[in-house]
């Protein structure tokens, strides 16, 4: 028979895990969320591939890819020796919620994919994945990249296709990988500009179903 001991300790242990986990759930930022009725634009690279958009560093390129998310055709990154590669659609925004999907295809220095926000001059957000490094970072560029917010994650594993999804509603950005949110961060240097996508250094890098919901400016 259970002592009285042993039934107290095991009630302070439930009572104690409810305490912290209501104390997570309260301290947890709330989501971040643009109004029901943004504008919603897909870019699949089938209908339209990158028409209109503007590369600032890289080899971008549509290509026909077994197992894209969605269609036969992907946009892939092929420069090898950039410090970093950067294309960027045609539309800017303020508030802006971004969702796209990237299969780090190979790379020894870096392979990763990132979701370039805000971008206008060059200057620009960036959060993004590396297969080759346990982490997931937001960064700001202005003539070189500073690192604002990290958190540690499982790496991607190379040769699969992730999510990265990045909402910016005023000055804080909150960001998820594969359906986990591990970002949010505080930042008010750029406030409006285009959405883009990213790489660095070495990444071959594929990219589908970018998703952008937000009020064009």
């Amino acid at each position: 028979m259970m002592s009285r001991r042993y039934w107290t300790k095991a009630v302070l242990t439930t009572i104690g895990a409810f305490a912290t986990a209501l104390q997570r759930a309260v301290a947890a930022p709330a989501e971040l969320k643009l109004p029901d009725d943004a504008p919603l634009q897909t870019y699949d690279f089938d209908s339209k591939g990158i028409d209109g958009w503007t590369t600032v560093t890289g080899r971008w390129a549509v290509e026909e890819m077994a197992g894209a998310p969605s269609g036969a055709q992907v946009l892939v990154q092929r420069a090898p020796s950039n410090e970093f590669n950067v294309i960027v659609a045609p539309t800017a925004y303020r508030d802006v919620d971004v969702t796209m999907k990237f299969k780090p295809i190979s790379g020894r220095e870096d392979a990763s994919g990132g979701i370039v926000l805000r971008f206008t001059d060059g200057t620009y957000y960036v959060v993004r994945a590396n297969a080759l490094e346990n982490n997931f970072r937001l960064y700001y560029y202005d003539r070189a990249r500073r690192q604002l917010a990290s958190a540690s994650v499982k790496a991607p594993a190379l040769g699969q296709w992730h999510t990265v999804r990045v909402v910016a509603v005023g000055d804080q950005i909150q960001a998820w990988l594969n359906g986990t949110r591990y970002l949010d961060h505080r930042d008010s240097r750029f406030t409006s500009g285009a959405v883009g996508l990213w790489t660095k250094a070495d990444s071959i890098t594929a990219f589908d179903d970018l998703i952008v919901r937000g009020k064009p400016l």
